[in-house]
């Protein structure tokens, strides 16, 4: 296959950005859309340029890290992530735009890294529980109804890639937000911080520069984990149920 690139390129976060075309020959339909730019980067080498900065750790689908905007998609047009979409999805002779998140929360470091340590001071925020739980056989033996658990499952599978600020059109952060809170806030090792950490979550959220909610579900259709959308209804419950039992003052 033969394709078109027109990646996005940046050379830190404090100079402009613009779009640069470039084409690649020899893509296999086999390949990694990684891969793919890995063959660029070779190329780029050879020729003494500056190689695409891109960012990615497992490439087995299980970190995030390859948070890319393909053609206008978080991660592209399947539903998984970056490193685990092929270039079978594409065609001999395509153009494809490659770009970084686009969001003020997530500042370009160079080409399509971002900065997503936002993230971080958001889990930071509320993000533990003080219970003590012991070792995991003791852990196992705390008694969790089947339906707290579940949810807890699902709610856990957030690999916090970004994916959910990349489609908001607002780059919000309310998928993400609702995942880590709702993972935590169910068990019941989690129930002593559960009216502050909804509070202090929401509040780190808030302070970090991401964008109000949209309630379309760009975020839950963006989300390569399938996190739900009803997840952010149940934080707002929970966030509401913190209010009305804060202090007032």
């Amino acid at each position: 296959m033969r394709l078109n690139l027109r990646v996005w390129r940046q050379k830190n976060t404090g100079t402009e950005g613009a779009m640069a075309t470039y084409e690649v020959d020899g893509v296999s339909p086999d390949m990694s859309f990684l891969e793919m730019l890995d063959t660029l980067n070779e190329d780029l080498i050879l020729r003494g340029e500056d190689p695409v900065a891109f960012d990615h750790d497992c490439r087995e689908g299980i970190c995030g890290a390859c948070s890319l905007v393909i053609d206008g998609e978080a991660h592209g047009p399947e539903r998984t992530t970056t490193c685990q979409l092929h270039m079978r999805s594409f065609r001999d002779g395509d153009t494809i735009d490659v770009e970084p998140w686009r969001a003020s929360a997530f500042p370009v470091v160079k080409d399509l890294v971002v900065d997503r340590s936002a993230f971080d001071r958001v889990i930071q925020a509320g993000g533990y529980i003080s219970a003590p739980t012991g070792s995991a056989p003791e852990a196992h033996a705390t008694p969790v109804p089947k339906a707290d658990a579940d949810s807890a499952f699902e709610h856990a599978e957030c690999i916090g890639c970004g994916a959910c600020v990349a489609a908001c059109p607002n780059g919000s952060a309310m998928l993400f937000t609702s995942a880590k809170i709702n993972h935590l806030n169910v068990l019941p090792q989690g129930s002593p911080e559960r009216e502050t950490r909804v509070l202090d979550m929401v509040a780190q959220m808030d302070a970090e520069g991401f964008g109000g909610c949209t309630l379309t579900g760009e975020c839950a259709t963006a989300c390569p984990k399938g996190i739900p959308l009803p997840s952010i209804a149940a934080m707002n419950k929970e966030w509401l149920r913190a209010l009305r039992k804060a202090p007032r003052g």
